[in-house]
């Protein structure tokens, strides 16, 4: 038994994780599944996979196979019995009391071994339920029995079966499979070669491509972890090789793919689970996050060229044809419209992701070079299966947070606990304190699970503070994704730290830096939806975003020091006339226009001197 190498290379494994991609695909596509049983299956496969696949930990094969074999039990037994209970009244027998407990245990017990972070948030949650009850006060409940915890968190569709588990089972495991599709049909170096051959010889190009290969692949496959382990191996070294340092080039690199998770069209499969939320269409969700997401890399290209300004960096990079990479490869990008078209005309995010894998497959044979044999499609979908099995167990044990928040109420009574701390809704109080939470809360979790958790507890606070419910999400969206490069548990920031071998916490300061636009800009939308494109008056609505725009640079000008090398502290009041820019207010518009340009007008007078 000890023998056995229970790894993602294990015929049976690759087997089982092959077969766990077809059946979501039918499931979800092709017949009628009732939504608890598609859950059921997801769940199951989730823990036997990730059972078998356990490295870390003093676990045999032979524990392995034991829980993987407790895992089939338990969700077959909830299977069969959830529509016996369901017709007697949600009476629930000591036996399925039992098994409800079980499967709560083997959920916890691979949280703990997945993901640490997440799993100590859990159970502070959990043990809520139990403590809860000796508070005073708005966050006080009072208590509840375990039978009726079994029952709302195993037997009900508010807890491991919720809506977290729900939109992973459909939306985002599909995507990060189709992700996995566009690497192994070569997308991914088409996208490398086609930014190499746009940009690559401009000033500081290693890192611009970088910027623009990873926000792409990013939004497509949700993960800004695996998207730096992805694309990172390859721009880390070019940025390093150019000279850029190697906490530099990791902040980029982390930075970048962290964007991916909301930048529209897709926003890592984000942008679905938000429409799911407001009940509103999928292009609604695009609209607001257009500009937001513009801002953000435009930010990051403009830190990135100014740094090799500074360092005088000389670009040597092999100069490549776009127009031949694109002859032979065009193709490639047939998914990528398909995708976008079919968005375009409100087709569910499940037909899109499933047509864009097989239009992946299909386009791959226009191009011996690229075609997809079967061992490809094979280990695309052993590969992105795999993948996603983080990002699953996460969903999982996301599902007992929020079943925790709305079985105690905590989302409203939180939110009511802010508002008694001031006297009026002020709306960037608010903002502030569910920027806190939204960051603690997404700390060590993928992007879109992270935006699923901080939903529940602080869009509420949001919408009583006055804020639209599209802009309550966009923010809570935006803050719970920068938790991956925000100390101390900036975990896209180490994975890029530790490809770089730099210095973990370095890289981390030098990443919140360079996505300060991300940091700032929500405060501003929150209050102003011209920059979420929701004005109806359009000389208005342009203003407004050029001055944004103009308040951006500005930030980015004044936090690289490039203007003001020698004045230093010109540089604070640069970056507070960037800030009075992006504010919405004419008057605030004509204090920056008259500070800035003192500004540059002081710096000129100086060199001269």
């Amino acid at each position: 038994m000890e023998k056995i190498n229970f790894s993602k290379d294990n015929k049976f494994i690759r087997t089982l994780l092959f077969i766990w991609v077809i059946l979501q695909i039918v499931m979800v596509s092709f017949i009628y599944v009732q939504d608890m049983n598609l859950r059921s299956i997801h769940v199951m496969f989730v823990l036997v996979l990730s059972f078998l696949l356990l490295k870390d930990g003093k676990e045999s094969n032979l524990i392995k196979i034991i829980l993987a074999g407790l895992s089939v039990f338990t969700f077959s037994y909830i299977i069969i019995n959830y529509p016996i209970i369901s017709q007697r009244g949600a009476y629930t027998e000591n036996l399925d009391l039992f098994v409800a407990g079980l499967s709560l245990i083997l959920i916890l017990y691979l949280g703990f071994k997945v993901n640490k972070n997440l799993f100590y948030l859990v159970l502070f949650f959990l043990s809520y339920l139990y403590w809860g009850k000796f508070l005073s006060g708005p966050l006080a409940h009072g208590g509840f029995s375990i039978k009726r915890i079994l029952n709302y968190f195993v037997w009900g569709n508010s807890g491991i079966f919720g809506i977290s588990v729900g939109v992973c089972a459909s939306y985002i495991f599909l995507f990060v499979v189709f992700g996995s599709f566009l690497k192994y049909s070569g997308f991914s170096d088409f996208i490398n070669d086609i930014s190499l051959a746009l940009i690559g010889s401009t000033t500081g190009g290693p890192a611009k491509v970088a910027v623009l290969a990873s926000a792409l692949m990013g939004m497509i496959n949700g993960s800004a972890v695996a998207n730096v382990a992805a694309t990172g191996t390859i721009t880390i070294p070019m940025m390093k090789k150019l000279g850029y340092s190697k906490e530099f080039s990791a902040a980029v690199e982390a930075v970048a793919s962290t964007g991916g998770q909301f930048c529209p069209p897709i926003m890592g499969a984000a942008a679905f689970v938000m429409a799911e939320f407001l009940q509103i269409p999928y292009i609604d969700v695009v609209k607001v996050a257009i500009i937001p997401a513009f801002l953000y890399y435009m930010s990051l290209l403009l830190a990135v060229h100014l740094e090799a300004k500074k360092l005088n960096l000389k670009t040597e990079v092999e100069n490549k044809d776009y127009k031949k990479i694109l002859k032979a490869r065009w193709h490639l990008l047939i998914p990528l419209f398909l995708l976008l078209f079919m968005m375009a005309k409100s087709y569910s995010p499940i037909d899109c992701a499933v047509y864009g894998i097989f239009a992946t497959i299909i386009s791959s044979y226009l191009n011996k070079e690229t075609a997809m044999s079967l061992k490809d499609v094979v280990d695309a979908a052993v590969d992105g299966a795999s993948s996603a099995l983080k990002v699953c167990v996460a969903c999982i044990l996301i599902g007992l947070i929020i079943g925790t928040v709305s079985l105690t109420g905590l989302g409203l009574n939180f939110g009511g606990l802010v508002l008694s701390l001031v006297k009026s809704t002020n709306i960037y109080f608010g903002a502030f304190m569910v920027m806190i939470l939204s960051v603690v809360l997404g700390v060590g979790v993928p992007g879109v699970a992270a935006y699923v958790i901080v939903v529940s507890v602080a869009v509420p606070i949001l919408i009583k503070c006055g804020a639209s419910p599209i802009a309550a999400h966009l923010f809570c969206m935006i803050y719970a994704c920068l938790a991956n490069i925000t100390p101390p548990v900036a975990i896209s920031s180490y994975v890029a730290s530790s490809i770089a071998r730099s210095d973990m916490f370095k890289t981390s300061m030098i990443a919140i830096k360079l996505g300060l636009a991300g940091f700032i800009l929500p405060f501003f939308f929150i209050n102003n939806e011209a920059l979420l494109l929701q004005s109806g008056e359009f000389l208005v609505t342009i203003r407004i975003i050029l001055g944004a725009v103009i308040g951006i640079l500005a930030i980015t000008f004044a936090n690289s020091g490039y203007l003001f090398k020698k004045e230093k502290y010109l540089n604070i009041l640069l970056f507070i006339g960037g800030i009075l820019f992006i504010d919405p207010n004419l008057k605030t518009d004509i204090i920056s226009i008259i500070l800035i340009t003192g500004l540059i007008l002081f710096e000129r007078k100086l060199s001269h001197a």
